[in-house]
């Protein structure tokens, strides 16, 4: 029954994907929630198998898209696309009172879906008061999830409002200002081995084979392994952040337009496309926007984004700007006073003093806000 309401909530998402994409400048627009809220209950009479599901599921399924629609127009994310079985799976569950969820024991505890009956899940964490809502999932490892919707509670900053910049990277997941370097824990040596085996059979598996599946699911299982290492990494991260630093200053960047594919056109193929797609792949394992949400999140009104823009190759100490001054990915040497030192935490107190130096030369500021991480580098012999 849950994997039936997971299709369900996917046939109708896409369903309405499919109208809006009909529109075109002149025709009709397409129909807003409480149209295909309507269409929706046309649809249950005239189909058996669609109303054998929940009716509760499906239209918050239409509520997801809307508000996904109004965030697309708003700018803040991308324009909702089409969802795929086994990739994703879940549905959202409102209106939940207070005996919908009750502790059995220390670890177990149970939760009312309908048309589904109680469903025990692990009891991970304590579940707030005046929660209303509740989403289950299911992970490509075939996990299955509960999450109930609650808006936490800000981490109150400290009281001396100490500035932090963050520079991130591939070698260095993290690079403060104050001199700490930060990596995201990934795969053992052994169990990267072990994917790149299962990968290689599944590339020789037949489609739509048994064993095709259970090598998919075994491969799986391992990215799901690194993927809540890195989202556990990345809350602990957050949350010693939040608490140690005032005022928290990390880099804008493109994440999207950085980790898109090189491989071009028939007519007009790209160039170290291999290579490009292995730098894809080391930029969203350090989980650079995973972060940065999870900042925003926790110390809402104390980050601050700024420009990118030649923040590697200025001087923390003397403000001049040369791109000769990185030496490599992790040396940095001013050519111009000869100052030294790690060439990604050089950059993390850049962007701790706010500079965003247009041209060439510095932008006349040299003082960062920061200057404890100049007790760690020294000048060069």
């Amino acid at each position: 029954m849950l994997r039936e309401h997971c299709a369900h909530a996917r046939f109708v998402w896409n369903l309405a994907v499919e109208q809006h994409l009909h529109w075109r400048p002149g025709r009709k627009s397409a129909p807003g929630y409480l149209e295909q809220c309507r269409q929706l209950t046309v649809a249950r009479a005239e189909h058996p198998w669609l109303a054998a599901g929940s009716q509760m599921v499906q239209q918050h399924a239409l509520r997801d898209f809307a508000q996904a629609k109004a965030n697309y127009f708003r700018g803040t994310h991308g324009r909702p696309s089409w969802r795929k079985a086994s990739r994703d799976e879940g549905f959202r569950v409102v209106a939940l009172r207070p005996g919908d969820v009750r502790r059995l024991s220390r670890h177990v505890a149970e939760v009312r879906v309908p048309k589904a009956g109680w469903v025990r899940f692990r009891w991970s964490r304590p579940v707030p008061p005046g929660v209303k809502s509740y989403r289950i999932t299911r992970d490509r490892a075939g996990r299955w999830h509960v999450a109930f919707a609650v808006i936490p509670e800000p981490i109150p900053g400290p009281a001396h409002g100490e500035t932090v910049g963050m520079d991130r990277g591939v070698a260095v997941s993290v690079a403060l200002s104050t001199g700490e370097m930060l990596t995201v824990p990934g795969l053992s040596a052994g169990r990267r081995r072990r994917l790149r085996r299962l990968q290689r059979r599944l590339a020789r598996a037949r489609p739509g084979s048994n064993r095709r599946v259970r090598v998919k699911r075994a491969a799986a299982r391992l990215r799901a392994r690194e993927a809540d290492a890195r989202k556990d990494w990345a809350a602990k991260t957050s949350t010693g952040i939040a608490r140690q630093f005032g005022l928290i200053r990390v880099e804008d960047l493109r994440i999207t337009d950085m980790t898109r594919s090189a491989k071009g056109t028939a007519g007009n193929p790209g160039r170290n496309v291999r290579q490009k797609a292995g730098l894809n792949r080391e930029i969203l394992r350090s989980g650079w926007g995973l972060l940065v949400r999870r900042l925003e999140d926790k110390a809402p009104g104390r980050v601050e984004k700024v420009k990118p823009h030649t923040t590697s190759q200025r001087c923390s100490a003397c403000g001049h700007v040369d791109p000769e001054s990185r030496e490599s990915q992790a040396r940095f040497v001013c050519t111009a006073c000869g100052f030294a030192g790690h060439a990604d935490v050089n950059a993390a107190i850049n962007i701790a003093a706010g500079h965003a130096v247009t041209a060439r030369g510095g932008d006349g500021v040299t003082r960062p806000v920061n200057r404890e991480p100049h007790l760690l580098l020294q000048p060069a012999q």
